[in-house]
This record gives structure tokens, sequence and C-alpha cells, in this order.
């Protein structure tokens, strides 16, 4: 396993769609691990295959109960409605408040190409529909209530940096 490098907002990389993935290779399996290790020590909730440069459907979501992989992940529902700060590991010492779904329902593969699905309410539903707009290349910087501000903020006000 290696860290990789996070890519940072005003790489073009960030606004490209991505890929299916057609198969599980052991280069795709390496880079799941290698997401896993830089989600971990950059500490992260998610993390989408394109933030480390690779153009392919591949997230990885850890709210602290359960890792997921989602492979070619398809959102199936939503409903309700959060809004919340919400940052970004590509747009690093910045946060925005966001209006997001509070269920997310999503259709995936795991790392055996098995079909499963994942429903999540909160912050779980927050980070699936973030990374997925990051296979969109979308950026949650273009949702933001109010712009970006400066995450030296919420510290100060006592906020969640999540």
């Amino acid at each position: 396993m290696a860290l990789r490098q996070i890519r940072e907002i005003g790489d073009e990389i960030l606004t490209k769609p991505c890929l299916e993935v057609k198969e599980i290779t052991p280069h795709v399996k390496e880079l799941i691990d290698d997401m896993f290790e830089t989600l971990y020590d950059a500490d992260g909730v998610g993390l989408a295959a394109p933030q480390v440069g690779i153009l392919k459907k591949i997230i990885i979501i850890d709210t602290g109960d359960d890792p997921h992989v989602l492979i070619n992940p398809v959102i199936l529902e939503t409903s309700g409605e959060q809004e919340g700060t919400e940052g970004c590991l590509s747009v690093p010492g910045k946060y925005g408040i966001v209006k997001r779904p509070d269920y997310a329902k999503v259709a995936y593969y795991d790392e055996n190409m098995e079909q499963h699905e994942l429903e999540g309410t909160g912050l779980l539903a927050r980070a699936i529909c973030h990374e997925m707009d990051h296979l969109n290349g979308k950026l949650y910087v273009d949702l933001a209530k109010d712009g970006l501000h400066d995450v030296s903020e919420l510290a100060e006000e006592g906020g969640d940096k999540s």
C-alpha cells in the first residue's frame, strides 16, 4: 500500500466524468488499498478515485461504522433534506454549507464484482452524494450556500469539520 497524492481544486482531472470499472485487476485492488491508506492518513470520510488521479468509478467511504468500497455506484433513491457543513480533501482548509438528501440508496459492485445495495442517512447519505459528484466531475463548492469559508472559523465557533 502507498499514499497517493490528493488532487486539489483547479486540477482538471477533478472536472472530468469517470469510466466504469470492467474487471477487478491487481491494479484496481492496489488502487483501493492505496485509497484507504490515503483517506485515513488525511483523516477523511470519503475518497473517490479521481481525487487520486484515476478516472474510474470507485468510491471508498468510512464514517466510522464500517468501511465501504463502491465500484460503479448508481444512486437508486434519495429523499429528505439536510443542510450542514461540508468539506473535501480536494479543497483543503475550506468548508461550505451544503444541502444534500438525508437518505440515499445506492447500487454498486464490491471488490469481487458482486452487486449490492447500500442505504444511508445523515453523514453516510451526505458522503455517498458527495463522492458520487466526484465521479461526475463535480465539486461541492458549486453547491455551497454563501460560498466557501476557512476551516479555522469552525474551530473558533466550536463546529464540526466532518
